[in-house]
């Protein structure tokens, strides 16, 4: 991700904004140290990014989760010893 100094962001806002919007965002940077990251709208805020929970109910998982299909994968990748 490209980061680009507060005056250069200044100077060519318009076609950063327009890379932004396309999908490249950027991070604006002041004496090297970095402020701000412009991302496009559409991208998911770092609050909206997981929704813990939200299948509660609705799925579940067997008690044999971790052994399933464990003599086949080691047949797989072993062969026969």
């Amino acid at each position: 991700m490209e980061t680009v100094n507060i005056h250069d962001a200044k100077t060519h806002l318009s076609r950063l904004v327009d890379r932004a919007a396309k999908g490249e965002p950027f991070i604006i940077a002041k004496a090297g140290k970095p402020l701000v990251k412009v991302v496009p709208l559409d991208a998911p805020m770092a609050h909206e990014r997981r929704r813990i929970g939200f299948l509660e109910g609705k799925i579940s998982v067997p008690e044999d989760f971790n052994e399933m299909g464990r003599e086949e994968i080691d047949q797989l990748f072993n062969g026969d010893r």
